[in-house]
């Protein structure tokens, strides 16, 4: 199949199978397709969408995201995951308004200087929003590439990623660009997904390498697998006669960069003076891929009252159930939204917890069904 027949039978297939209809494509805008593209990187469509509304709903424009905090932004990015992106999109929008006059630039190479944004992003604002031919290669259309041309090797990897980047260079059309960036974000997402390939609806079947090898499970390569590091790290949660909790800001970078905590000392610093007085915590990270956004949906906070026959009083929240006292599985009704607004607790996010101190049951002995595998929750929380 030459690029032409290529890009051909995939925006045939667009019209219609294509999404047309999310949100940011509704009275569509740079700055809305700006926004969309920043949370579905790492993030499937299904779940920004809702979190791309409340966005939207706050931050309307780029003044008025750049006139936010940041500890604003990050609140309303709460639960997507990967938290550079929401302070990559604040320092975006600061330099959007000051050196753009609040306008995204046009020009590729202006555009690709703009924190969190590279090249497929670059390319996928200016060919959505303006239709100006420039080649994607998000992880929907490696997968497609990958598997039609039977690109070997890890996609991550520079030869193997220039080449991809070659072909998609090829079978971008000249004609209807906005619509064929869409259609092959959607063929990847809707039909060439990763675990179970549609192909019999797929327009590219006939002439797939994968399909006729029987290998789409093979494509693309999947990345080299790393040794795991392990590190220990102290957090002491001090309490003042006003029932009040200290929390400190995390550097911008690094892990859970810009969020709330604990002060944290390291294990060299254990010394009679290294750790202020206080109830002392000891968390063990046990995997690399304990980031923002890993485990999306355990928040850790810490109430002003809270039971000092305990080692401290933390509220965990699991998929819209509050729990009190770790040790003693208690349910709390407690409004997250209210509490914020009220002020009437500070809030840590991005502590995770192991599941085995997850209460296994809903009150009243309705079992809980725990949608999360241990081995996708690798903090644990030890007092001592």
């Amino acid at each position: 199949m030459t690029p032409q027949s290529f890009s051909d039978s995939v925006l045939s297939w667009f019209k219609s199978n294509g999404r047309k209809n999310l949100p940011w494509q509704v009275e569509a805008t740079s700055y809305k397709v700006w926004v969309s593209e920043i949370m579905i990187q790492k993030t499937q469509v299904v779940t920004v969408i809702p979190y791309f509304e409340r966005f939207m709903k706050r931050f309307p424009d780029v003044h008025i995201l750049a006139d936010a905090t940041l500890d604003d932004v990050l609140h309303h990015w709460t639960g997507l995951g990967y938290y550079a992106r929401a302070r990559n999109l604040h320092k975006s929008a600061k330099i959007i308004t000051s050196k753009y006059q609040g306008s995204l630039p046009l020009s590729f190479d202006e555009i690709i200087t703009l924190p969190g944004i590279g090249r497929s992003t670059a390319g996928a604002i200016l060919s959505l929003s303006h239709s100006k031919r420039f080649p994607i290669l998000d992880g929907n259309v490696k997968r497609v590439l990958t598997r039609y041309h039977g690109i070997k090797g890890w996609p991550g990897k520079k030869k193997v990623e220039n080449k991809l980047w070659e072909i998609a260079e090829l079978h971008t059309p000249t004609k209807s660009i906005k619509q064929y960036t869409q259609a092959i974000m959607d063929l990847g997402a809707t039909v060439c997904t990763r675990r179970n390939p549609d192909c019999d609806l797929c327009p590219l079947m006939l002439s797939c390498f994968a399909k006729e090898k029987n290998k789409q499970h093979n494509f693309p390569e999947k990345k080299p697998r790393a040794a795991i590091p392990e590190r220990d790290t102290i957090f002491a949660i001090l309490e003042n006669d006003c029932g009040e909790i200290l929390l400190e800001q995390r550097p911008l970078n690094g892990i859970w960069g810009g969020l709330w905590c604990f002060p944290e000392f390291s294990e060299d610093s254990k010394s009679q003076d290294g750790v202020p007085k206080g109830k002392v915590t000891k968390h063990q990270f046990t995997n690399s891929k304990v980031y923002p956004g890993t485990v999306r949906d355990y928040w850790i906070y810490v109430p002003h009252q809270y039971d000092k026959s305990k080692p401290a009083c933390l509220m965990v929240f699991q998929d819209g159930d509050w729990y009190q006292n770790l040790s003693g599985h208690t349910r709390a009704p407690i409004v997250f939204d209210n509490l914020i607004h009220k002020k009437e607790m500070p809030v840590i996010i991005g502590v995770f917890v192991n599941p085995g101190i997850i209460p296994p049951q809903k009150e009243g002995g309705k079992p809980r069904k725990n949608r999360r595998t241990t081995s996708q929750q690798r903090l644990s929380l030890i007092h001592i």
